[in-house]
């Protein structure tokens, strides 16, 4: 048995390394190299590569993929560059815009793990005789009783067990994560033995397609004249002001909004607490109008043990990727849905982000936050 859990010697083995440019694909090639695997590195145009030249920490375009093709020449394995616009543009662009104008706060991170890197390049990788595709994500592969289980990483600073729920058992069966057991600064130090030139290259930042952190001007040119402006009304039904369009916002979103306060014994900071697109409002209020304890899921993941749907399991969920995990009853539904049953209210719960389903450090699955309740 391999470093990979496969049964081949390392050097009758192939693995394909999806090389985004940065330090941590670099480093997974480079440490696979090293071990003897035969080691083939892909690397994804993602969108129009011109328009990230100019960004540091953008990633899959211009500058990345001269990257790693750099490092793929400097520990000596074959690099191959394929482009998949088309496909991220259908399933990871437009699903971004349209999630906006529904009064959604997307994650195409995980789209595009889901419906890209995770999907596509997985079979590239099998028809290139591959027997695993290996990436740099801080998140742990532990083969369990039934099979290969998803684990938070040892350094919880930089886990990204989060963004990767969706990934099936498939696919998990034929992914790797040789970083999910380090610590960025040891991934840095491995970078520095290995003479990549990457080695203290910047983490990506923001959405790689967003060059300029400007959400709303990328939705409407994706969806011309659809951003269109509206009222700003607090939950008492009074007009407060007007917005350029509800794109500009989230739910739990304080600042930015343009009103202020309202004034009464002692000023009272306003929220965002939903988005009515339909209608173009942003409705606002204090923030305990924000607190919710029911959560409806739709397109679950699931990784865990199978569950009769009238049967609940104590789990913790995290609702937002930087938010710390809160206890919950998670229960399936009879219609693909799940609930999620919290044990204390939550704030800010917006509706297209994720809930990722935990007990203790394996990742049980999850799905997109559909709707909220208090």
């Amino acid at each position: 048995m391999n470093s990979l859990g496969l049964s081949k010697r390392p050097q009758d083995t192939r693995v394909v390394v999806a090389m985004s440019g940065g330090v941590d694909s670099s480093v997974t090639a480079a440490v696979l190299r090293e071990e003897g695997y035969d080691v083939v590195g892909i690397t994804l145009q993602l969108y129009d590569h011109g328009l990230a030249v100019q960004k540091p920490g953008a990633c899959c375009a211009g500058q990345d993929i001269y990257d790693a093709r750099q490092v793929a020449e400097r520990i000596g394995i074959p690099h191959y560059v394929l482009d998949y616009e088309g496909r991220f543009s259908q399933d990871v662009m437009d699903d971004f815009a349209d999630s906006y104008l529904r009064g959604e706060t997307p994650i195409p991170c995980v789209r595009c793990n889901q419906r890209v890197k995770f999907r596509d390049l997985l079979n590239t990788a099998r028809d290139l005789g591959a027997e695993a595709l290996a990436t740099g994500h801080y998140v742990r592969r532990v083969e369990g009783t039934h099979g290969a289980e998803l684990h938070r990483a040892i350094d919880p600073a930089k886990d990204q067990s989060y963004f990767l729920f969706a990934t099936t058992r498939e696919q998990l069966d034929f992914l790797r994560f040789p970083l999910g057991g380090l610590t960025k600064p040891e991934t840095r130090a491995l970078a520095e033995r290995h003479g990549l030139e990457v080695a203290a290259k910047p983490d990506s930042q923001d959405i790689c397609f967003v060059p300029n952190g400007d959400y709303a001007e990328v939705v409407a040119k994706l969806r011309p004249g659809s951003v269109e402006p509206g009222d700003i009304v607090h939950v008492d039904g009074r007009v407060l002001g007007r917005h350029r369009g509800v794109v500009h916002y989230t739910v739990g979103q304080r600042k930015g909004l343009g009103i202020g306060g309202l004034r009464g014994e002692e000023e009272q900071a306003l929220y965002v607490v939903r988005l009515e697109p339909a209608r173009r409002r942003v409705v606002v209020g204090p923030r305990r109008d924000l607190a919710r304890s029911v959560v409806t899921l739709r397109e679950i993941n699931w990784l865990g043990p199978a569950l009769p749907e009238s049967e609940g399991l104590e789990v913790s969920v995290k609702l937002r990727s930087a938010q710390p995990p809160a206890a919950a009853t998670w229960s399936v539904g009879p219609d693909g849905t799940a609930r999620v049953d919290l044990h204390e209210p939550q704030h800010g719960i917006a509706p297209g982000q994720a809930c990722v389903v935990y007990q203790g450090e394996r990742v049980l699955g999850g799905g997109w936050i559909a709707a909220t309740a208090s």
